[in-house]
């Protein structure tokens, strides 16, 4: 019988890492912690783990609800200004509203004014098979059929930003997404809007929208041109464009196979003109009365 103390013991040792105690492993497992238990338990004075197993193990663990083979992943908010960064973008949604319900009025704004939602998606996977896709079979095969061998030919980030008054998506596809890339972006979109236009962004602290190459684009803008409003550190969640993402991965990218970059590059830029045909408004509610 294992006494209390020996299961107390076992439970502290469960919640320290295997690798501190001199094992090449990160965690336990309770093979492990079994074995560990039996060569070392008798000597710090617990004699009834002598003979322990790993069912046994299981089994104590399960009574405390401990799992130290498994890791559950949480997130630490390492931005100071993390609130004050999010009220500043959900003031930006608020302005979408009201402008938004200027125009179903008729009104126009005094300022004329856009607002993007802009991020990159970087790593996008050019694939190629290697043997042709074998279609569904009535009655045989309900499904496409696909060899598991595949090719890569590199990857592409695409570029892109969605105005929250209209729904229409600015994109461009290049090989990286670097300042020059970003500034290419921010041309694109001078060109698309009327000179008179204030561009306000919703972006993130990536290295490229801050730097020295890009202010001095900026630079040569008139004042008032662009404006950027960045959400916080770990806070993208903040910004619409997200849920476009994940929604173009799920309908355009999800199985997608090409024979080179330049075929996935002239399929996403068909996925977005696709897109734009129908346009989608893109709203956020969520905890925008609370916006200072």
């Amino acid at each position: 019988m294992i006494r209390p103390e020996a299961k107390a013991w076992l439970v502290s040792l469960a919640c320290d890492k295997a690798k501190e105690h001199g094992y090449p492993h990160e965690l336990w497992t309770t093979r492990l912690l079994a074995r560990h238990a039996r060569e070392h338990g008798p000597a710090a004075g617990h004699p009834s783990l002598a003979r322990l197993v790993q069912g046994t193990v299981c089994k104590l663990l399960g009574q405390e609800e401990i799992k130290p083979h498994k890791v559950r992943y949480y997130l630490e908010r390492r931005d100071g200004e993390f609130e004050q960064k999010m009220a500043e973008v959900l003031c930006v949604y608020r302005d979408v509203q009201i402008l938004k319900k200027a125009a179903a009025r008729s009104k126009k704004s005094k300022k004329p004014v856009t607002i993007v939602s802009y991020d990159e998606k970087p790593g996008i996977q050019a694939i190629a098979t290697t043997a042709p896709d074998l279609p569904p079979v009535p009655g045989v095969h309900p499904t496409f059929a696909r060899d598991h061998e595949y090719k890569r030919h590199g990857t592409l980030s695409l570029l892109a930003g969605i105005d929250l008054l209209t729904g229409k998506v600015h994109a461009l596809v290049r090989e990286r997404h670097r300042s020059r890339e970003f500034i290419e972006f921010l041309k694109l979109l001078d060109a698309a809007y009327p000179a008179g236009t204030a561009i306000k962004l919703i972006l993130d602290n990536h290295s490229a929208h801050i730097s020295k190459e890009t202010r001095t684009w900026l630079e040569t803008r008139r004042p008032g041109r662009f404006e950027f409003t960045f959400t916080p550190k770990h806070g993208s969640w903040l910004n619409l464009i997200e849920g476009f993402f994940s929604k173009f991965a799920r309908s355009v990218l999800r199985h997608i196979r090409v024979t080179s970059k330049h075929e996935l590059k002239e399929r996403i830029m068909a996925g977005i003109d696709d897109l734009n045909r129908h346009p989608v408004v893109h709203t956020w509610s969520y905890r925008l009365a609370e916006a200072a």
